[in-house]
């Protein structure tokens, strides 16, 4: 996930007239509604497509496989994000708290469309790859600015390992995807000397709940 440690051939976008467009809004639209409705098990491109109301061959024109459909949803998400306004006086534990919280939580509707969209990160493939590999930019950027001006490049690569680490044991089901914000603002209280826990003071709670 990290923009440093992790490396891959970008998969072109095609140009898309309007209305392939709207059909790929259709279809990301729909994979959010499915999983939200079924869960990451039980749904496949068909579903996906026959609740968008296209073909399933149409959707696999531009969606290999019902993980490459989950990873564009959070994309789309994360590229909506407004620019980070980082208040440097606040905690950085709960700063690195509110940046995983929003590259994740914040964006979508619910914990189980949370769960299927970062599991879909995790799976093989060229064009997950290259969707994995724009939100850990996403996420280094934000990381980087949340660390301040004085952000040591160790303490950020680290922070980023961790993230990884976290996402991995989120998706094998050893650790809920709500514990993440509050993982990484642990990690930073340890690497900065901040000392224990953050305050709290993050919108969800930085513990993770």
């Amino acid at each position: 996930m990290s923009a440093g440690s992790l490396t891959a051939m970008e998969v072109p976008r095609r140009h898309l007239t309007e209305r392939q467009a709207e059909v790929v809004d259709r279809l990301v639209a729909a994979a959010a509604e499915e999983v939200e409705l079924d869960g990451y098990g039980s749904i496949t491109v068909r579903s996906i497509a026959k609740r968008a109301g296209v073909a399933t061959a149409t959707a696999y024109n531009y969606f290999s496989s019902k993980d490459h459909l989950l990873a564009e949803v959070l994309w789309r998400r994360v590229q909506a994000l407004p620019p980070p306004l980082v208040d440097l006086a606040r905690p950085v534990a709960d700063r690195v708290a509110d940046v995983v919280w929003e590259v994740g939580l914040g964006t979508l509707d619910s914990p189980a469309v949370v769960a299927a969209c970062t599991t879909a990160l995790l799976a093989p493939g060229q064009d997950v790859q290259w969707v994995r590999t724009q939100i850990g930019a996403e996420l280094h950027r934000r990381l980087l600015a949340a660390l301040g001006p004085a952000a040591d490049p160790a303490v950020l690569r680290v922070l980023e390992v961790t993230y990884v680490g976290a996402m991995l044991s989120a998706g094998l089901g050893h650790l809920d995807f709500s514990e993440l914000p509050g993982r990484l603002a642990e990690a930073a209280a340890l690497l900065l000397g901040e000392g224990g826990a953050p305050t709290g003071g993050t919108r969800r709670g930085a513990g993770g709940r």
